[in-house]
């Protein structure tokens, strides 16, 4: 995939590597709180799985600002946990923004009419359920907060604390958090764990396309386990998705 480089691209590069710059040595609450009251107001929300760390995030955008918007892509393929997740930790946290986004109909009818598209094709399924809703929701917005850490997959290794995808910076206040560090604040503040969590999964996507992983395998292992696939298309790298190996 060519990404050609636009002066509003190019424009958006640079003021990511300042806001990089500018906030290096902040703790991740810290970075939060100065994108959503000084550089983004009005214009930043968080996206959020309702996954197995979501939890942390979710409880520092609670403490900052509770309307921040919450975007949630329901792919209507989630498992019954995590839907049960998300209703506890939005009652909890008092969160107040909470805006569902949902596969067009027609999308779906067109493409994956009995439902099993993901095992025929899973990028596919993928960009239908997944990134063109989210696309949509985030049109309102001029930055998106994500969860993703350097110690999650080797494919996210060199992740920076603001990057440019399309249109959009993106904020990554965890990257360079461990499963310690997630660990020490769910147990800090009291945050309850995914029901999936002891059940052996560290990370939570899709039902069809998610399982339990060994002790041995790193925590995004259990995602779409039986291709080269590490990344359902909403998160790019250098304009491109990330295949399982590369780097």
């Amino acid at each position: 995939m060519i990404v050609y480089e636009t002066s509003a691209r190019i424009e958006r590069q640079a003021r990511a590597a300042d806001l990089a710059a500018r906030h290096a040595g902040l703790t991740a609450e810290g970075v939060l709180r100065a994108a959503i009251q000084d550089e983004f107001p009005g214009r930043i929300g968080l996206v959020s799985s309702f996954g197995t760390e979501a939890a942390v995030l979710l409880h520092m955008v609670s403490r900052i600002d509770p309307y921040v918007p919450v975007i949630f892509l329901d792919t209507w393929k989630h498992f019954p946990e995590t839907l049960a997740y998300r209703d506890r930790l939005i009652g909890a946290l008092g969160l107040a923004n909470i805006q569902t986004v949902t596969p067009r109909a027609e999308g779906l009818r067109a493409d994956d009419p009995d439902g099993t598209l993901h095992a025929r094709n899973a990028d596919l399924c993928c960009h239908v359920r997944k990134t063109l809703p989210m696309l949509m929701a985030l049109r309102p917005l001029d930055c998106w907060i994500t969860g993703r850490k350097r110690a999650q997959a080797a494919s996210r290794s060199d992740l920076a604390l603001f990057e440019v995808q399309d249109r959009w910076i993106k904020l990554n206040p965890l990257a360079d958090w461990t499963a310690r560090d997630v660990a020490d604040y769910f147990a800090r503040h009291g945050l309850p764990d995914h029901p999936l969590r002891a059940q052996g999964y560290p990370s939570v996507g899709c039902a069809p396309c998610t399982r339990a992983v060994r002790a041995d395998e790193d925590a995004r292992a259990g995602r779409w386990a039986d291709s080269d696939k590490t990344e359902c298309g909403i998160h790019l790298v250098n304009g491109r998705m990330m295949r399982r190996g590369q780097s």
